[in-house]
């Protein structure tokens, strides 16, 4: 039988994770070590000749290509960056929800609303020991010792407020119109009792067996740990009619688990008494982690009890690939496909997420295999119980509004801040374009046959001489102050989750590229790595995520013959927003915008500009790395649509000295916890921004003169930045001046006088977009550590005021100089890339100065 349409289902799943843990930072004492193992202490210490550990480190190690050794990894994941890696494992899982119980004690744990910045919907799992642990903490509400009674009634009260609170928080977010600021729902409760005192509950445990226990916990220490077997029964009938009043389900640990657990009292057998009890029979209970090795247990109760349903996270992938296969096997021996579900039970590492999607699919697929096989299911079954268990169960079980056929559920979170990913395609390309983008800004490729791509390149890469980030926009050769030369080889190695079927030929896909030395170790002068390297440093510091957004300017342009000689004109001639204008290019427009809507890029607004053939497309903002992704892609579309219809599209900064230039304006926003922190909280801010807008735009402005080097990377680029042509000739910023360098913005719907965000505008369609947003984010950074201010802004053209400012480079020599000047950036970018970028710079300006006429070439390199 043929069983490659299973496989293609359980792949193209968005799964749900069903229960996890938080994430921790790079620097928690949590050891990276237990991604791979259950094992503490002295145990630990044997768990590397583990089956599952050396399968699932070689697993990490194939995911990052580096070394199969902990210390590679390890030092990978440092040079990449928490937030960098956190988003490599979950491109790769592909999880469109995820349900966190917060309760498990990790150091330097991020909140559960830190995770919305690589799942679309995240809800909360309520543990009942760790929030009646932290009442008993507290004082006493009357300053007495705490009784049963008064215990009873804040724990009730508590539990009581989540719904309550978040009613009142969705109303309140309707009103005010900041969705996207919701704070996760609690989806459902969690108890591990299995833990404490073991399964076999007493729902009718007497009061005074429960105030002996609570006296006995007080007692004890002074930070409050619930082991008494009377307590837990009663803090878990408590909850259970919590539970049933709001229709919560009840996740309970059971099976395996760390050292301090009984595993005799784990078995879910034990839960006949409280499965029997009427008056909790229509609460639903959640048996985790497969109930191993007492899986055939848990099957059973799920086969007799309605209530019962099962998750088999944990056991995968935790235990050896027999296990995995046999333990999922036994869930299905009498339970409903209906009634199994599926987590990762991640905790603390972004790659107990990888591990446990990538291992849950493929345990999935042998076990459904396997099933048809042996006449218990067709194939169609198979599939449909493929997507019940990986997805569909969970959506339901826990009420759960995403929508699984797209990674962005938009009723849930706000697209622009998030991590986009596109739809699911069948890939069926016969070429592969590998792209990067040089020092100078030009978009190059290599082409492999997608054999050889998903045989070698997609992981080992294709070898690029040093020289690539040396070349200049006139030569195919390192410029001499770069420093690089043809000696010496890099691995230009495919980020898969870039992957993209091309929208104009479906026989061909392409793929960005980061630079590495070798496995795991970048190349000083990648342009990725240097955003994603100065993204880490944001966040680290500042916890702090920047957003951008590109507006596109260029000229269609049409080949003409005069007098024998070839030359390219506009293909029309029509003003700023013209109708007319649009018309003409319309056919070309309704190629390139449902192009890009297929790249999941998303297109704002697109007309005619001001130059006669001219045109702008506005992409909305999102994570400045993808943003920098998306206007490579942006080029490439843009480009090869105008030339299936015969027109050369150009983003070269001035097409012709008597018309009007071509920018890429790119508009800055800060984010936290997926929420805008650029405006101010309320009316007092003098300019609309909070504090740390302020400080994060004066950077900016600040060093503005270096920036342009990275900005407006040509000496063509100086012929567009002039007054009085809105593309920002001094360094001042003005509220919705658009003559002025650093335009703040309040788009409609943002209340009066507050910032939601700035333009820059000398940015240009020459440069290269990850090292742009990389250098305006190290000026803000800057900005940020030093609590630099702004001047007041200016209200006019800042051209009247000409001698009150500083007039901005008027050359790329006088910016190259002002770069080489600026020690801050040096120290964020890197020495070793600022030598390339100015040696580079240099090669242009002298170039061009001799040879003012070769600029009309650019419009074929931009």
């Amino acid at each position: 039988m043929e069983f490659k349409e299973l496989k293609e289902a359980i792949d193209q799943v968005e799964l749900v994770d069903a229960h996890a843990h938080n994430i921790v930072s790079l620097d928690s004492s949590f050891p990276f070590i237990r991604t791979f193992s259950e094992a503490t202490g002295d145990s630990l210490s044997f768990a590397p000749h583990s089956l599952s550990f050396k399968r699932n480190l070689r697993e990490v190690a194939q995911l990052y290509g580096s070394e199969v050794s902990l210390e590679a990894i390890e030092k990978h994941r440092q040079t990449l960056g928490l937030h960098s890696l956190t988003s490599k494992c979950f491109n790769e899982a592909r999880i469109s929800a995820l349900l966190i119980d917060d309760g498990l004690k990790l150091d330097k744990k991020h909140d559960t609303e830190w995770h919305r910045n690589f799942v679309p919907y995240v809800g909360r799992v309520l543990r009942i020991e760790t929030l009646a642990e932290q009442i008993l903490d507290e004082e006493s509400p009357d300053d007495s010792s705490w009784t049963l009674d008064s215990f009873t009634k804040a724990f009730v009260e508590r539990l009581n407020s989540y719904p309550f609170l978040l009613i009142q928080f969705v109303f309140f977010c309707i009103v005010t119109l900041t969705v996207d600021t919701l704070v996760p729902e609690i989806v459902a409760l969690k108890t591990i009792a299995a833990y404490r005192s073991g399964l076999d509950i007493d729902t009718h445990v007497s009061k005074e067996v429960a105030e002996n226990g609570l006296v006995e916990v007080l007692q004890a220490e002074k930070l409050v740990r619930i082991g008494n077997k009377g307590l837990i029964d009663y803090i878990l009938t408590l909850s259970l009619e919590v539970a049933e009043r709001y229709d919560l389900p009840l996740q309970i640990h059971t099976g395996f688990g760390d050292r301090d657990l009984d595993l005799r009292l784990s078995n879910p057998l034990h839960l006949r008494t409280l499965l029997e009890d009427k008056r909790f029979e229509k609460c639903r209970i959640v048996l985790l982690h497969a109930s191993y090795p007492f899986s055939k247990e848990a099957s059973y109760l799920s086969s007799v009890y309605p209530q019962v349903f099962l998750d088999f996270g944990l056991a995968v992938p935790k235990l050896s690939a027999h296990g995995m296969v046999s333990s999922v096997k036994e869930l299905l021996h009498l339970a409903s496909t209906k009634k199994v579900m599926f987590s990762t039970d991640g905790y603390a590492t972004p790659e107990t997420y990888y591990l446990g999607a990538k291992k849950a699919r493929e345990v999935i697929f042998l076990v459904l295999r396997d099933a048809c096989v042996g006449g218990d299911l067709s194939l169609m079954e198979a599939i449909d119980a493929a997507k019940d268990i990986l997805s569909r169960n969970a959506i339901a079980f826990y009420n759960i509004d995403v929508d699984t056929s797209s990674s962005i559920p938009q009723s849930r979170i706000s697209p622009k801040s998030q991590i986009e990913e596109p739809h699911v395609q069948e890939d069926s390309s016969s070429f592969v374009r590998v792209i990067w983008v040089d020092t100078s800004g030009q978009q190059r490729c290599r082409v492999v046959q997608a054999q050889r791509f998903n045989r070698s390149v997609k992981k080992n890469g294709i070898g690029l001489t040093h020289a690539s980030m040396g070349m200049t926009s006139f030569y195919d050769g390192p410029a001499e102050e770069s420093k690089l030369t043809g000696i010496g080889e890099i691995r230009l190695v495919p980020d898969l989750s870039t992957k993209r079927i091309i929208p104009w030929t479906k026989q061909e896909s392409m793929v960005l590229a980061d630079m590495l030395l070798k496995p795991g170790e970048a190349w000083d002068y990648c342009p990725r790595e240097t955003l994603r390297r100065v993204t880490n440093v944001l966040k680290d510091e500042f916890d702090l995520v920047m957003n951008a957004g590109f507006e596109n300017e260029f000229y269609l342009l049409k080949n003409v013959v005069r007098e024998g000689k070839e030359d390219y004109v506009p293909f029309e001639v029509g003003p700023y927003c013209s109708t007319s204008s649009y018309d003409a290019a319309a056919k070309i427009f309704h190629e390139i915008i449902p192009a890009l809507e297929s790249l999941n890029i998303a297109v704002e607004q697109f007309h005619a500009e001001s130059g006669k053939g001219q045109f702008e497309v506005s992409l909305g903002h999102t994570i400045a790395f993808h943003a920098a992704d998306n206007l490579v892609y942006t080029r490439e579309v843009i480009r090869s649509v105008a030339r299936k219809h015969g027109l050369l599209a150009t983003f070269v900064p001035k097409y012709d000295l008597c018309d009007i230039g071509s920018g890429s304006h790119v508009h800055i926003s800060l984010w936290k916890n997926g929420e805008n922190v650029f405006p101010a909280s309320d009316e007092s801010s003098a300019h609309g921004m909070s504090s740390i807008g302020e400080e994060f735009m004066a950077g900016v402005l600040f060093h503005l003169p270096s920036i342009f080097a990275v900005l407006a990377p040509l000496p063509n680029s100086y012929d567009r930045i002039q007054p009085n042509t809105f593309s920002g000739a001094f360094q001042c910023w003005g509220k919705e001046n658009r003559e002025a360098a650093i335009r703040t913005a309040s788009p409609p719907g943002a209340p009066d006088g507050l910032v939601t965000n700035f333009e820059i505008k000398a940015c240009d369609g020459s440069t290269n977009p990850h090292l742009s947003l990389a250098i305006i984010m190290a000026a803000g950074i800057d900005g940020l550590r030093r609590h630099l201010q702004l001047p007041d802004p200016i209200d006019t053209n800042p051209a009247d005021v000409a001698a009150t400012l500083n007039r901005l480079p008027e050359t790329l020599s006088e910016a190259v100089e002002a770069l080489e000047k600026d020690k801050v950036l040096h120290e964020l970018l890197g020495q070793n890339l600022l030598v390339a970028i100015t040696g580079v710079r240099k090669a242009e300006v002298q170039y061009y100065s001799k040879n003012p006429g070769a600029s009309k070439q650019l419009i074929h390199r931009y």
